[in-house]
């Protein structure tokens, strides 16, 4: 990727510490990547307001998300994979999103009935991906049933959101949102904008005839165990009580490479969260009147989500069953010798001393 630096767009936004800090982390990566791969794309299923549908999951490769080559977000990586030069040719794109397509037949006996297509950034920047561009992959997913689009709030837009909805999807935005508790939002993800500029994104995607989905951060640098699931609690409930969300993705702070993040997890500074504590927090906002799910990336390895590496694929599992069924009695099936580990550390674990297990 070329050099991070901020634009007039970035300037005066964030904490200048955590963006100099990245900056300098985030200049050690030397990768080039093709303009027309995709950085990557699967196969899998979705529960949605609509239902369970199989999705076809496509991470476009753009020039990178503009905050983060500001400085950006202490835990987000991704920047790291994309283009040099920070921009992506019309065509290029489209080749990617043929790239995919591709991958869906053959991968798949049927086209997928959900797309869930993300930059790493914003897709609703045209910056990342021009207006043209955007206009072309709703007319190529047309027939489909449902979309997702990722975008931070400032660019939730009517215009660019009714691309999609004018073709007859369901669309919905998802928002990074990360945290309901501003604080934590700014000090810890350094994400510039507040609780109140998510709602009123959630107020912009509905005139447009859109849902959104919001996305958050279990454990961020700098909190405990403890004071991760109690936001996260907190951050769900907030965000079933915005008008427009409709579905809340809990994801579990892995390390990605290049990152704040990482830099505090070799100097033991960090350990990324317990399984059990998504469970538990699954488990005690299932009544919300929201879907809730979570995809622990990388559970089980020290990078990742984990807990003492035993049982980190039964609660795994269980966590997949949840986000279909949204039933809490599958976590009535799990449990190992661990816990007791872990409950030590939510009843010890301070500040000054995380984390207090690997």
């Amino acid at each position: 990727m070329s050099k991070p630096s901020p634009d007039v767009y970035e300037q005066g936004k964030g904490m200048d510490a955590h963006n100099a800090v990245m900056r300098e982390v985030r200049s050690r990566n030397d990768s080039t990547y093709d303009p027309r791969e995709p950085t990557r794309v699967w196969l899998d299923e979705d529960n949605t307001p609509d239902g369970v549908y199989q999705s076809l999951t496509i991470i476009l490769n753009t020039g990178g998300c503009r905050w983060a080559r500001a400085g950006g977000c202490t835990m987000c990586g991704y920047v790291a994979e994309s283009v040099e030069g920070g921009s992506v040719a019309h065509e290029d794109l489209m080749a990617q999103i043929q790239h995919c397509l591709d991958h869906e037949a053959d991968n798949a006996d049927e086209p997928s009935g959900l797309i869930k297509i993300y930059t790493s950034g914003s897709f609703l920047d045209e910056r990342e991906v021009p207006a043209e561009t955007r206009r072309a992959i709703a007319e190529t997913f047309g027939d489909r049933e449902r979309i997702v689009v990722e975008s931070l709030p400032d660019f939730v837009e009517d215009e660019r959101v009714s691309d999609f909805v004018d073709v007859g999807l369901e669309t919905d935005v998802a928002v990074g949102l990360e945290t309901a508790t501003d604080r934590v939002r700014h000090d810890c993800v350094n994400k510039y904008f507040d609780f109140a500029d998510f709602e009123e994104a959630c107020a912009a995607a509905r005139e447009a005839g859109a849902g959104i989905k919001a996305y958050l951060l279990m454990k961020p640098p700098f909190l405990t165990e403890s004071e991760a699931v109690e936001d996260m609690k907190s951050s769900v409930r907030r965000c079933a009580a915005a008008e427009g969300c409709h579905t809340v993705s809990m994801n579990p702070c892995n390390v990605q490479r290049y990152t704040m993040v990482e830099e505090l997890y070799h100097d033991g500074g960090y350990r990324p969260p317990w399984l059990w504590s998504v469970a538990e927090v699954l488990e005690d906002t299932a009544d919300e009147d929201v879907i809730v799910v979570s995809d622990p990336v990388g559970h089980g390895s020290d990078r990742g989500p984990h807990n003492c590496g035993e049982c980190d694929d039964r609660v795994q599992r269980a966590i997949k069953d949840f986000d279909l069924r949204q039933d809490p009695s599958v976590f009535e099936q799990v449990s190992c010798e661990c816990e007791a580990t872990y409950d030590a550390v939510r009843r010890r674990e301070h500040s000054y001393s995380l984390p207090l297990a690997r």
